[in-house]
């Protein structure tokens, strides 16, 4: 048996939504790229599932494809894929700055550096592929060039994103750890970090040695 060959680089992972970007980045898409009167017609055949979820009565995991449906059932893919496009660089002006400063941090030790988010695909590609990272998020489902409003994924929260994170990455081959978070949403992600940061809850970002160039 062959031993494991490591990379000697770190694995950074961002939560999106409240802790890499400062705003509710799916709430904001609907808004950029639907028509007013389309998003309230549509919200009040949800109406009850919304109020009981700001009630905290019914699951976020369990309302985002309950919104998605509602909203973006039926529509053109090129459409809103082009809406998404231009939706992605107003999100960069909306990063949190200290998180954002950590990024470039593990940017510049050349880490490994993924977002995991429960936001949908159709504008984190986008993002992601402006700041040249990975992602791990829900995935759509697109029928015939138009979205279905199902998800072809599991809603990527909680425990779903460990999964997914394992199923991507052989963390034994990173020299470190880190995951950014900010809600229980995050907490499976983070126990499999060396090194956390929960928004809210610790004051100090986990220290990064540049020094650990030397390990690539």
């Amino acid at each position: 048996m062959h031993a494991k060959s490591k990379t000697y680089k770190n694995l950074a992972l961002f939560d999106f939504d409240g802790t890499l970007c400062k705003k509710d980045s799916f709430t904001g898409f609907i808004f950029y790229a639907l028509s007013k009167r389309h998003i309230v017609k549509q919200a009040i055949k949800i109406l009850p599932w919304i109020q009981a979820y700001y009630l905290n009565i019914y699951p976020a995991d369990a309302m985002r494809p309950k919104l998605f449906k509602a909203m973006f059932a039926e529509a053109n893919a090129a459409e809103i894929n082009q809406l998404a496009e231009e939706y992605a660089p107003y999100l960069l002006t909306q990063l949190d700055q200290n998180l954002y400063q950590q990024f470039l941090k593990h940017k510049r030790l050349a880490d490994d550096i993924v977002i995991v988010s429960a936001s949908v695909d159709v504008y984190l590609e986008y993002i992601c592929a402006l700041l040249e990272v990975d992602l791990i998020c829900t995935e759509t489902e697109i029928v015939n060039h138009v979205f279905t409003g199902h998800y072809s994924t599991p809603d990527c929260s909680c425990d779903q994103k460990r999964i997914r994170i394992l199923e991507k990455y052989d963390l034994d081959r990173y020299h470190k750890v880190y995951a950014y978070g900010n809600s229980v949403e995050d907490l499976e992600m983070l126990s499999l970090a060396d090194f956390k940061f929960m928004v809210g809850k610790d004051q100090l970002l986990p220290s990064l040695k540049t020094d650990n160039k030397k390990f690539a």
